[in-house]
């Protein structure tokens, strides 16, 4: 007996390896190419659905497209609905798993000569470099797959003769819903539905557990993957526990559909292996995991949008709107820990230099304070945000977004104390240089908001922003000389003169800053050449 759970605990714990192994080198041969283009095909949501189908069969995961799909969201790459269709992509593309062990795992006894695929991929992963050591990652993972289920297929086969589930009452509804909770906690044990997935076919192949109850195992497996989801969503915003419970309801009532319609199903089954030359056994299982899975989405993807829109009604975000893409869940995904902070600091940016342009034309009122304070307040969490960040190295690409996002900040922190320092420049209207640096600063604001929020007129919106700030600053020195020779010569009095140069100063002041802050917001734009080379005095 205790060969036997040696055998069968080994053959799990390698197959678990095998896939970590093989998802973490395929994620990192790929690079950020996943990640893209996951981003990039889910415009509707038939396109979110092929590609969360595509990349969970790539990275044989769909626990890891569900976790990075919930970072996505929280960052504000995925909108909710087209997550909906990616994580009922990934729920159809986790069975490309079961295809794999039923057709070669178990068929073909690949063990043995998957042994030296683990030797040549550890050796690459040792002494490669570049692509080469992911490559070897995941060879070692892929050969380690097959190397477990052949230990779990032994092992499987002396459990049958010392303790047969297949033995157990398989009809009514009592046993079904036995199987289906052994195969929710096998998944939550094993944190992985593949691996109780092949488990299943492997004690199905071995006459461990009869087709009935390897399908109802199935099931459970389907609804236990969705805990891993779950876990990912705790402490996370809204969007993540949002797209956690899409994935929950999802799989659920796919699996109620699967047990209310299982003697269909079954039938079904058997009209293919009569009609279709569908194999018994591990492959008809997989056919079966494939089907109901398959129908589910065919229910629920036609309803993508309204079952988003209940979602988003059960679960308000009610937290403050400029920081709601800061997840602290994020900090294992960097590139989209630094996206969620990029679009935060666009959003900050733009409703700083909304208030500043309300200033510089003489509104204000209670509801722009309430506003200014949710900007401080903004400012603040992006700070700690950005600084619990793990530390990129200088040659990583993501090295330069995070130093532009550093120094944004540290312009904001110095521009938002604007908002409580203005002059009154309604009094100064009349002063020529006033008004134009009022309209110069105006025209930053307005095209810096504009170019933030991808609304610019042109591709060259920051380069623009960086002549007008330029002129501002020509502008504040020319006006500067003339109003201190008038003060001089008695044309003006001198307080009035010093609240003027004053207007200027802190025009400039917002000037220089915005532009800044849209140079480093905006790391494709080059720094065009300007007349301001510093921070105005």
């Amino acid at each position: 007996m205790t060969e036997l759970l040696f055998q069968l605990t080994g053959g799990i714990g390698l197959f678990l390896l095998g896939m970590v192994l093989l998802t973490d080198g395929v994620k990192t041969l790929a690079g950020d190419a996943l990640r893209r283009a996951l981003v990039r095909f889910t415009g509707t949501p038939l396109k979110a659905f092929g590609s969360g189908a595509l990349v969970t069969a790539l990275v044989q995961s769909s626990s890891a497209t569900t976790v990075t799909v919930i970072g996505f969201v929280s960052a504000g790459l995925l909108t909710f609905p087209q997550a909906v269709g990616v994580v009922m992509g990934a729920s159809l593309g986790t069975t490309a798993t079961g295809w794999v062990v039923a057709v070669l795992g178990l068929k073909i006894s690949v063990g043995f000569y998957a042994l030296p695929l683990v030797g040549a991929g550890a050796f690459c992963n040792l002494l490669g470099r570049g692509r080469l050591r992911p490559l070897g990652l995941a060879l070692a993972g892929f050969g380690l797959i097959f190397i477990g289920i052949e230990t779990l297929q032994t092992g499987m086969g002396g459990l049958s003769g010392v303790f047969n589930l297949a033995a157990l009452p398989s009809g009514g509804p009592w046993a079904g819903l036995l199987m289906i909770a052994i195969g929710i906690a096998l998944t939550v044990i094993m944190q992985s539905s593949s691996a109780a997935i092949a488990t299943t076919l492997t004690a199905l192949h071995t006459g461990s557990v009869n087709f009935d109850q390897a399908a109802t195992l199935v099931i459970g497996a389907a609804v236990g993957t969705t805990i891993t989801g779950v876990l990912a969503a705790i402490g996370g915003g809204v969007p993540a526990k949002r797209t956690a419970l899409a994935h929950v309801l999802f799989n659920a009532a796919t699996g109620i559909i699967a047990i209310l319609l299982l003697p269909l199903f079954l039938r079904g089954i058997v009209w293919a292996q009569l009609h279709l030359g569908l194999e018994a056994g591990a492959t008809s299982l997989a056919a079966f995991h494939s089907a109901f899975i398959g129908f589910g989405v065919l229910v629920f993807l036609p309803l993508a949008r309204p079952f988003a829109a209940r979602i988003e009604r059960l679960l308000p975000d009610r937290g403050p709107a400029l920081t709601r893409h800061l997840d602290t869940t994020l900090g294992t995904l960097p590139a989209v820990a630094l996206e969620a902070s990029a679009r935060a600091l666009h959003e900050t940016a733009s409703e700083l230099f909304s208030l500043l342009a309300d200033r510089t034309a003489g509104v204000w009122n209670p509801q722009n304070a309430a506003r200014s304070d949710a900007v401080a307040h903004a400012i603040e969490k992006l700070k700690t945000y950005i600084a619990n960040l793990p530390p990129v190295p200088p040659a990583e690409p993501m090295a330069r977004s995070r130093l532009g996002q550093l120094h944004a900040i540290d312009h904001l922190l110095r521009l938002q104390p604007s908002l409580e320092s203005a002059p009154d420049l309604a009094t100064r209207g009349a002063a020529p240089s006033l008004r134009d640096a009022i309209a110069l600063t105006r025209e930053i604001l307005t095209l810096g908001r504009a170019g933030l929020h991808n609304e610019a007129p042109d591709d060259d919106w920051s380069a623009t922003v960086a002549d007008r700030s330029g002129r501002l600053s020509e502008l504040r020195r020319q006006a500067r000389a003339d109003i201190l020779n008038r003060t001089a010569g008695g044309e003006l009095d001198t307080p009035a003169s010093l609240a003027l140069l004053d207007a200027m100063r802190w025009l400039d002041g917002i000037g220089y800053h915005a532009w800044r802050i849209c140079a480093h917001l905006s790391p494709d734009q080059p720094d065009a050449p300007s007349a301001q080379t510093a921070q105005p005095a």
